[in-house]
């Protein structure tokens, strides 16, 4: 198994003053030929919108969106008809498929809202636009990985339109789960909040897990906004060093 490591600084940055926002990969006016995603992952972006503030409403075309907010609330509409709020424990999937027009603003007058917001290119273009949106409660997800959106909705999760699952993970010091890789598969872990040791098993894959970053040694470390990028054949094992959520993606 290879692995490398994409640091929380190393993100792009941008601050408008009503959205602050960090780029793992290239996205709007950050580019990085060398993080241009990772597989079907191409952007996730971590977001604080202000009080009031958020995104009036725009278009997308063949891409898999999910939201996953960690504070706050989210408040979305799009041209389907759907008006939802998204908090905290809700993963929300948006197909833009051959074009749809939404808004993402913040709920609260009073609060800050903090979220990720992911895009996963997928399997093929013009799919119908759709949302689907489901709630995981906190113990469905401690100390365990909880699968939250696969290709077939199993175990409850929600759909997306490509060869790729995404669990979340709520670990306090000391819990643990394991993420096997499959052969020919590769993994992206993304810490949201806190901080987690990963150590791996399994043998060098046949090529680099990303562009750029360090070989990762078993035990290492990795706080909040970090990402950790594996390929080839082995097993992640996830454990809480402080408070920590965590997603891992699970790719083709």
């Amino acid at each position: 198994m290879q692995t490398a490591i994409r640091r929380a600084n190393e993100r792009g940055h941008a601050d408008h003053g009503w959205l602050n926002s960090y780029h793992t990969f290239s996205f709007a006016d950050y580019y990085d030929p060398e993080a241009m995603g990772f597989r079907a992952l191409r952007v996730i972006n971590e977001d604080r919108v202000a009080p009031g503030g958020g995104f009036p409403r725009h278009g997308h075309r063949d891409m898999e969106i999910i939201s996953y907010v960690l504070e706050g609330a989210l408040a979305h509409k799009d041209t389907t008809g759907t008006s939802s709020v998204i908090e905290p424990g809700d993963v929300q999937r948006m197909s833009a498929g051959t074009g749809v027009q939404h808004s993402e603003m913040n709920a609260s007058k009073t609060e800050s809202v903090h979220f990720l917001q992911i895009w996963i290119i997928p399997d093929r273009r013009g799919h119908a636009p759709g949302y689907e949106q489901k709630h995981f409660t906190p113990e469905e997800r401690r100390g365990k990985l909880r699968l939250v959106a696969s290709p077939d909705g199993r175990d409850g999760s929600i759909t997306i339109h490509q060869d790729a699952t995404l669990s979340a993970g709520l670990f306090a010091k000391g819990e643990s789960a394991t993420h096997a890789v499959g052969k020919g598969r590769y993994a992206w872990i993304q810490v949201a909040r806190g901080s987690v040791e990963i150590a791996r098993s399994g043998s060098a894959g046949p090529r680099s897990a990303a562009e750029g970053g360090g070989e990762v040694s078993d035990g290492e470390t990795l706080a909040a906004g970090d990402g950790f990028a594996a390929a080839g054949e082995g097993e992640l094992r996830i454990t809480g060093v402080e408070d920590a959520e965590v997603l891992v993606f699970d790719l083709a």
